[in-house]
Order: structure tokens, then C-alpha cells, then sequence
């Protein structure tokens, strides 16, 4: 099995990650953040990703710092469960529907880290106590760290919570079909030879 384990100590956060990606979709995820504790788990259960993630952070004084550190903790994490990637499919992409709202994601492990992220919330958008532009915070900390292009996007919806559940359940499924082995693929998936 391809697995990493990662961890990351800062003044503001404490994060440890077990990852593997040949997995059955086992999660066991606490951030203290509920909300993306629910997201993580649902893109771990749709990727087949076995995940354990056990963060501390500065929650106290806002939420920012571990989502986005558990997003840089987890994109090292895949870069380093892929290994020398040989033999992967690379792309992936994944449209789900998460009843009135769909979400997209397209991504090619390239190793030049982008991210398009065209998701708009409605206006009276809200979560309990979680803050829905912190997601493209931890996408782009995650993108940055495994060296893929991730294009996201939720072209409508008016539940909040729907679109950004589409977004992680499409990222698990997109991330599954890319990390796949293709025994036809001889070497990594690149004419260079190098990704």
C-alpha cells in the first residue's frame, strides 16, 4: 500500500496525518472544527483513502490556522504516498450533485501546484460556526503541498453546507481515479518522463 505519515508542530497548531491511498475509505478525523472534521471524512470515504488525522490548534482565537495547516499537512501527506507516481492515472475528475447543488472538481498531478476555485456561496450563507471562505484556504495549502492543479467550481446551489459537501465528496472521487494505477502505464504518465 502506498501510506505516508506526516506530522507538523507550530506554535499555533499540532497536526499528525496517516494517509493511505489504497485504502477502503477508513477515517478517523478530529481537528476540533466539526465542519471540516464531516468534509474530510466524506472525501476519505468517496477517495477509498484509509486517513487517520489528530490536530490541535489556536481554534480559540479563530479557525484559520489549522484548516489551513491541515490542508499543507495533508497535501505532503499524498505527495509522499504517491512515491515516484509511476504508473498513475494523473487526471481526475469527479461532478457530483449534493441535492439542489452541484460541485465539480478537475485535477491533474502534475506537480505544479494551481488552484481555480469558482465557488460562490449564496448570501445569507451559513454554518454553525464554521467560515465557508476557509475552504479555498485549505484547498490552496493543500494544492501548494502536493503539487497538483485542482480546478474547482459549484456553478449553483443555495445550501451552503450542500455545496461545499459536493466539493469534498467530488475531490475524494477525482483524487481516486487520479491516484489509481493503470497497469498500461508504463513509467509516470508524462512525455517529459518526469512529473
Amino acid at each position: 500500500m502506498r501510506k505516508a505519515t506526516i506530522g507538523r508542530k507550530t506554535k499555533e497548531t499540532d497536526i499528525h496525518i496517516e494517509l493511505g491511498i489504497d485504502g477502503t475509505g477508513k477515517y478517523a478525523v478530529n481537528t476540533s472544527i466539526p465542519f471540516l472534521d464531516h468534509m474530510l471524512s466524506l472525501m476519505s470515504r468517496h477517495g477509498l483513502f484509509d486517513l487517520k488525522i489528530k490536530a490541535k490548534g489556536d481554534v480559540e482565537t479563530d479557525d484559520h490556522h489549522t484548516v489551513e495547516d491541515t490542508g499543507i499537512v495533508l497535501g505532503k501527506a499524498l505527495k509522499q504516498a504517491l512515491g515516484d507516481m509511476k504508473g498513475i492515472n494523473r487526471y481526475g475528475q469527479a461532478f457530483v450533485p449534493m441535492d439542489e447543488a452541484l460541485a465539480s472538481v478537475c485535477l491533474d498531478i502534475s506537480g505544479r501546484p494551481y488552484l481555480v476555485y469558482k465557488v460562490e456561496f449564496p448570501k445569507k450563507s451559513k454554518l454553525k460556526d464554521f467560515e465557508p471562505d476557509l475552504i479555498e484556504d485549505f484547498l490552496q495549502a493543500f494544492v501548494s503541498n502536493a503539487g497538483i492543479t485542482l480546478h474547482a467550481a459549484a456553478p449553483y446551489g443555495r445550501n451552503t453546507h450542500h455545496i461545499i459537501e459536493g466539493i469534498f465528496k467530488a475531490l475524494g472521487r477525482a483524487l481516486r481515479q487520479a491516484v489509481t494505477i493503470d497497469p498500461r502505464v508504463k513509467g509516470v504518465p508524462s512525455t517529459k518522463g518526469k512529473l
